[in-house]
């Protein structure tokens, strides 16, 4: 690892020890650095930068700089986020956790220096996660047509509920009176899905998970697919306009779009630590496990 790529979209005043913990870390070994612009601006004034650095602000100039890693600083948002910027780059990323739960960046701010030090004596391995394309009719969220954790059809505001009817394999499964659906992919499992009631699976798992959102038919459950398989659906109801979203990023549509999912034909790459594990991540995450009157 010589060339490491730094992503953020915002920073705390608290966090500027940690950035710069990061950076004095790095300084023990022979690393150049490409710093994405906006967040580099952010510090200005507040944290003293490597004297030398690459300037980046898209996926191109990333490209350019040919870098070995993306150090992403921020929670899950902001490395959803540069799974959109690396795209098919297929530049290796890790996750130092800056935000709250943190269950994609996994590293907690304060074991830093170590995870610099694993990374650089190349202690680690590449986890390939299944991504989400999204196949429709007219763009509607630009070149990047692809989540890392979930697709979701949903009711605008507090319209009434939405009619989602949804076909596997060009063959109707069911119409989903809810408020809504998603699609998660393995890692997405443990978001939004998980919150509607949807199982936790294994990042390597071959599998889709359909989560309806707050269904009128009690009967309807989550329903796990294999990944080889093609979601299409087409929605109605009151309103004129509903939400669609590729992981952080919504958009409204009409039911005149027409809408399908299948795996993305490339995986994100994550870095795993060899010091860390899924089942580790769970319990120290979610608490499995652990009695508080202990």
């Amino acid at each position: 690892m010589e060339r490491i790529a730094i992503y953020g979209r915002t920073i705390k005043p608290e966090d500027y020890p940690v950035v710069k913990a990061l950076f004095e870390a790095f300084a023990f070994y022979p690393t150049s650095f490409a710093i994405y612009g906006p967040w580099a601006d952010l510090t200005s004034g507040h944290l003293s930068l490597p004297q030398k650095y690459f300037r980046f602000q898209n996926a191109t100039e990333l490209e350019s700089f040919d870098a070995d890693c993306l150090i992403t600083l921020g929670g899950d948002g902001t490395m959803l986020s540069s799974v959109q910027l690396v795209g098919s780059l297929q530049t290796p990323i890790r996750g130092i956790n800056l935000g709250r739960l943190g269950l994609l960046a996994a590293i907690d701010k304060k074991l830093v220096r170590e995870a610099v030090q694993t990374l650089m004596e190349n202690r680690f391995h590449i986890s390939e996660r299944t991504m989400l394309k999204l196949d429709s009719d007219q763009p509607i969220f630009g070149a990047a047509q692809f989540a890392l954790n979930d697709f979701t059809l949903h009711k605008r505001d507090s319209s009434a509920m939405v009619t989602i009817h949804t076909y596997v394999n060009d063959e109707f499964l069911a119409s989903y009176w809810a408020d809504g659906i998603i699609v998660a992919s393995p890692t997405g499992s443990t978001g939004y899905s998980l919150s509607c009631g949807g199982p936790i699976m294994f990042p390597d798992a071959k599998t889709f998970v359909i989560t309806p959102v707050a269904p009128h038919n009690l009967t309807v459950r989550p329903l796990v697919i294999s990944d080889s398989c093609v979601l299409r659906f087409e929605i109605e109801g009151r309103a004129n306009h509903f939400l669609a979203t590729l992981d952080s990023r919504s958009q409204s549509i009409t039911n005149e779009r027409r809408l399908s999912i299948r795996k993305c034909p490339f995986p994100a790459r994550l870095i795993q630590l060899e010091d860390s594990s899924f089942q580790q991540t769970l319990r120290n995450k979610l608490g499995w496990g652990q009695d508080s009157r202990n």
